[in-house]
């Protein structure tokens, strides 16, 4: 009778960690992917798009070098 019990609490236990495991996996595929996106702007001199970061803010419109933004302010 104690045997049957085990083997019984044994294959409770063993079917719980099988439901545990998929569901982690099934968590793990559907879980988005870690893109942190940044906008991207244009220069207004040139227009090439870059990301705002490391863009250069002038009165409101972004360039991509020092050296245009001084060009386009002439």
């Amino acid at each position: 009778m104690l045997i049957k019990l085990i083997l019984l609490a044994l294959g409770v236990w063993i079917v719980y960690r099988l439901f545990q495991s998929y569901g982690r996996r099934v968590k793990r595929e559907d879980a988005p992917k870690n893109e942190t996106g940044e906008d991207m702007v244009r220069c207004a001199h040139c227009g090439v798009h870059l990301p705002r970061s490391e863009s250069i803010v002038s009165h409101g419109e972004y360039f991509c070098t020092n050296e245009h933004r001084q060009l386009h302010q002439k």
